[in-house]
């Protein structure tokens, strides 16, 4: 409680000693890791960025909500946490986790690689962010799937269950893009891989609009 001298020193206006006080329960929630669980994940920010932004502590990094977060707010928080990673990836070809069949469920450091390889659901036209998206396997676990961070991407909730009762299937390209394929009577041409997280690194291909070439119906 604050003294009658402290009180009357005070010059905030009542919305500025409110923010203040928001801000700072918002940094010791940060700080000290208790945060709780969201879809069995602890909560914390996760964060894409360039090298070249990360050295020059300028631009603007892309959170795993798909909120930009200015790259010197990104350096203030990590300074001030206890438990970050930090994963680099050269053109997507790094594939740093893998546990095979030794466990079904994703890990920590597994999601966060997924967030920061996939940054949400790909599948076709899904605007799901990684905060609201699953580990999938690519291969159903049932199948022999494997827990291997090539072997896993990001889907939401809903198109991860079309995999397991709605027919869908899906498989690691070439390209080391998620390819979903449709149940043959829905197969009517649609794209096979989503660009919306990744405009500029995935341009649409030749045939997305109307579906790719693989298409049995393109």
């Amino acid at each position: 409680t604050p003294t009658q001298e402290q009180i009357d020193n005070d010059t905030r206006t009542v919305a500025q000693r409110q923010y203040d006080a928001f801000t700072f329960v918002g940094r010791m929630m940060l700080a000290t890791g208790t945060s709780g669980v969201h879809n069995g994940f602890p909560v914390a920010v996760v964060a894409n960025c360039t090298i070249t932004d990360l050295e020059k502590r300028a631009g603007m990094a892309l959170t795993h909500t798909g909120t930009k977060l200015p790259i010197k707010d990104l350096i203030r928080m990590a300074a001030q946490g206890s438990d970050n990673y930090l994963a680099i990836f050269d053109e997507h070809t790094g594939q740093p986790l893998y546990l095979g069949r030794a466990a079904r469920t994703a890990s920590t450091a597994q999601r966060l690689a997924l967030f920061g390889r996939d940054h949400g659901c790909t599948r076709p036209n899904c605007t799901a962010p990684a905060s609201r998206s699953q580990a999938h396997h690519i291969s159903n676990w049932r199948d022999d799937g494997l827990t291997n961070i090539d072997t896993m991407t990001l889907a939401c909730g809903r198109d991860n269950r079309l995999v397991d009762t709605g027919g869908w299937s899906t498989t690691m390209g070439p390209d080391g893009r998620t390819h979903w394929t449709p149940p043959p009577l829905l197969d009517v041409g649609q794209p096979r891989t989503n660009q919306y997280h990744h405009p500029t690194l995935y341009p649409a291909e030749s045939g997305d609009e109307g579906g790719e070439s693989d298409s049995p119906a393109g």
